[in-house]
């Protein structure tokens, strides 16, 4: 009878320590439903969620802009973006990694975007490779710390000099 009360306590810490100690298979699938929905935040236009989806330091690095770091600028970053009437922008990693203690996470994949140029008024079509690191928070979600974006689509070629 010991015995058996003694495996089935030994199961039950198991089974606990298990619950607490997500596997990284657990990680992925937080971060992968982390970046769906914030595929959605973006279709939304919600600028609160999709900043949200930053840590208070969280840093955005584009092409052709400046770092937007914190929330205040990442707020601006996404201001104008959001409001575009053409914003149509999809991201799917082909690649997520959680390091071994649990606490940062990279994804990596291709991303589709359509919008407005602020110069040109054309809609323009953009597609290139994201990368991305999070930060486990206290609550088990993920944040972005670093979000960066490298466009395939060469730049347009500079206006003819006026003679």
């Amino acid at each position: 009878m010991k015995r058996i009360l003694s495996l089935c306590a030994i199961s039950a810490i198991a089974i606990t320590l298990t619950a607490c100690n997500p596997t990284p298979d657990t990680d992925v699938k937080a971060i992968n439903d982390t970046e769906a929905q914030w595929n959605q935040d973006i279709a939304a236009k919600d600028i609160d969620k999709v900043v949200a989806h930053y840590t208070d330091d969280g840093s955005l690095l584009v092409a052709g802009s400046p770092a937007a770091t914190g929330k205040d600028a990442l707020r601006a970053a996404f201001k104008g973006l959001l409001a575009d009437p053409a914003l149509s922008l999809q991201f799917h990693a082909t690649r997520v990694e959680v390091a071994k203690s649990g606490d940062l996470g990279t994804t990596q994949g291709p991303y589709t975007m359509t919008l407005t140029d602020p110069v040109s008024k054309q809609v323009v079509h953009d597609h290139g490779t994201y990368v991305t690191v999070y930060r486990k928070q206290a609550d088990g979600s993920w944040k972005a710390v670093s979000d960066v974006a490298s466009s395939e689509v060469p730049p347009p070629a500079p206006a003819p000099e006026k003679k």
